[in-house]
């Protein structure tokens, strides 16, 4: 029995679908921690089909492709270098599971399939995957390991199951998005497993971004006495070697880089940046295009992309009309020039006089509203989509989650797009990150240092500019009551007497809680947008578009 060992932990950025890059990725990190003197390489949950695979596990082409590309990598440990621990959908008996692969020595060593299949939030495994039963340890270079599947590390019986059959550590395949706070919560699980079960823990996440979701690594060991050896880094691939002695029939983990963990807004930001990096860039686009205001909202946005994808792969767009003021010109053009972006002028005041034309006879006995302020918006649309048409780069969409919370946005207008990295962050929160990146430089950003924001543009009141002096508070409660009234109503479920309670004019809730829901019509044909929140718009919120529930708590009949 060995009485040492080099166990790397892998955090790649796998992309859904695509097995043979997948495979050649898990390759790649064998190899280098080969060249260190790994004896043992743990990946990602399900990083040879990428996660979540959703429907593709429903194919059996795929799971074809996934069986031949898992036993050629099987094949290559017969060179005597590290065994592999992967993720991978499986096969058994027919049925489809979320399996952990045991590859060693030219062969599939043993197979551990996933028991607790999440069905709650952004998950919804249950409806792909068959539930695998608690199975005991599996030996790997004379260790009895037992492996964990993501979820199955969030309750008790699977880590006791295999701790009571003789297990000497566990090591948890993990692809957790991304939200808010979750760190704690993955750590406190981890801990309360190994206090448990006294064994010590291997904790390995993914990162990169996927559809609406993104992944942050943050990987991880615990000693059986609940100290944190080694801690990887977030927001970026890494491979860690981790030193492991047996003393006294127990291993320890010798202590080594423990890195810190991310503030708030760098947690926000970094969320932002990854997420769009790999929707543009998974997705082949050759880049971006987005409307320019001089507002704060689509400067944000702009500066994510520079910062996600470099100055050349982001172009930007002024669209002024009548209302639009010098403040808003000279705002976007030094935010612009602060980026090194380029930022081309149309305007659309032609454009709008040819729809009023157009519309006269139609619209000539009522009085100008909304409706002509939509159509600057879906006109300003539709020039974004032209170009993207035309040259290839994704229209970026810039409103906030203020705003598609209560239908503060055009259909086919500012909404449309491919993706929007503000859709689950709040305008408070808008204002918050703006601030910091002003006075940060994101590590891995690829736009330029410092003060790159405008000061005017977080300061000034924000403003549609689609009539003469207006204001977004004209028509809304002020962003810090609104957006404590909507986490309120969308986080935690509050009834509107609840929020209310809170210190909020209980009409001011109501008229919030019933544009919240008329607006859900307008959110469903919405691009895609990163989770940042708890419960973000999309696979985590999932209201009827008819819904007549006004809000309140359940009222009983009195005796």
């Amino acid at each position: 029995m060995p009485d040492s060992l080099t166990i790397a932990l892998a955090q790649t950025n796998p992309t859904v679908g695509a097995v043979e890059a997948n495979a050649d990725l898990i390759r790649q990190a064998r190899a280098d921690a080969a060249t260190q003197g790994a004896d043992i390489v743990v990946f990602s949950e399900l990083i040879l089909s990428g996660y979540p695979p959703e429907d593709l596990v429903l194919r059996s082409g795929f799971l074809d492709a996934i069986q031949v590309a898992a036993e050629d990598l099987a094949a290559d440990t017969a060179d005597g270098g590290p065994a592999l621990i992967i993720g991978a959908p499986w096969r058994v008996d027919g049925l489809c599971h979320n399996a952990a692969l045991v590859l060693d020595a030219g062969e599939i060593k043993g197979i551990r399939l996933k028991h607790h299949l999440p069905n709650y939030g952004v998950f919804d495994e249950k409806r792909v995957f068959e539930s695998g039963p608690p199975s005991g340890p599996v030996v790997i270079r004379g260790v009895r390991v037992g492996v964990l599947v993501c979820e199955d590390m969030w309750f008790e019986d699977v880590a006791e199951t295999v701790a009571e059959t003789g297990a000497e550590m566990l090591i948890v395949l993990n692809g957790s998005p991304f939200e808010l706070d979750k760190d704690d919560v993955r750590l406190s699980h981890a801990v309360s497993r190994v206090s448990e079960t006294g064994l010590p823990l291997i904790y390995v996440n993914q990162i990169g971004g996927q559809d609406d979701l993104v992944f942050d690594g943050g990987s991880f060991v615990l000693n059986a006495d609940r100290g944190l050896a080694v801690q990887s880094p977030w927001w970026k691939t890494d491979l860690v070697l981790t030193q492991w002695l047996k003393f006294d029939g127990a291993w320890i983990c010798e202590a080594g880089t423990v890195t810190s963990a991310p503030e708030r807004l760098e947690n926000v930001y970094q969320a932002m940046m990854l997420s769009l990096r790999d929707y543009v860039g998974k997705n082949g686009f050759p880049g971006v295009v987005l409307g320019l205001s001089g507002g704060i909202d689509s400067a944000i946005s702009a500066v994510v992309a520079a910062d996600a994808l470099g100055a050349d792969k982001v172009h930007c767009v002024m669209m002024p009309s009548p209302y639009t003021s010098d403040d808003s010109l000279e705002d976007a053009a030094g935010l612009a020039a602060n980026l090194g972006l380029r930022l081309d002028s149309i305007n659309i005041g032609d454009a709008m006089a040819a729809f009023g034309g157009m519309l006269e006879a139609h619209f000539s006995d009522t009085t100008p509203d909304t409706t002509e302020e939509n159509i600057q918006s879906r006109i300003r649309g539709l020039t974004l989509m032209a170009l993207s048409n035309k040259f290839g780069n994704m229209v970026l969409s810039t409103g906030n989650k203020s705003e598609v919370s209560v239908g503060y946005a055009t259909l086919y207008g500012d909404m449309c797009g491919g993706y929007n990295v503000l859709k689950d962050v709040y305008k408070t929160t808008v204002i918050a990150a703006s601030e910091w990146r002003n006075t940060h430089v994101p590590d891995g950003a690829l736009g330029a240092p410092g003060a790159v924001m405008p000061e005017r543009i977080i300061t000034k009141p924000p403003t549609a500019e689609l009539r003469p002096d207006q204001k977004d508070e004209d028509s809304l409660p002020p962003y810090s009551e609104l957006d404590a009234i909507l986490k309120g109503l969308i986080e935690n479920a509050r009834s509107v007497p609840e929020v209310a309670a809170n210190g909020h004019e209980e009409e001011t809730v109501r008229r919030i809680h019933r544009l919240l829901r008329i607006a859900e019509y307008k959110r469903r044909q919405a691009s895609p947008g990163v989770k940042i929140s708890h419960l973000a718009f999309g696979r985590d919120h999932r209201y009827p578009i008819t819904n007549a529930f006004d809000g309140d708590a359940p009222k009983r009949n009195e005796p």
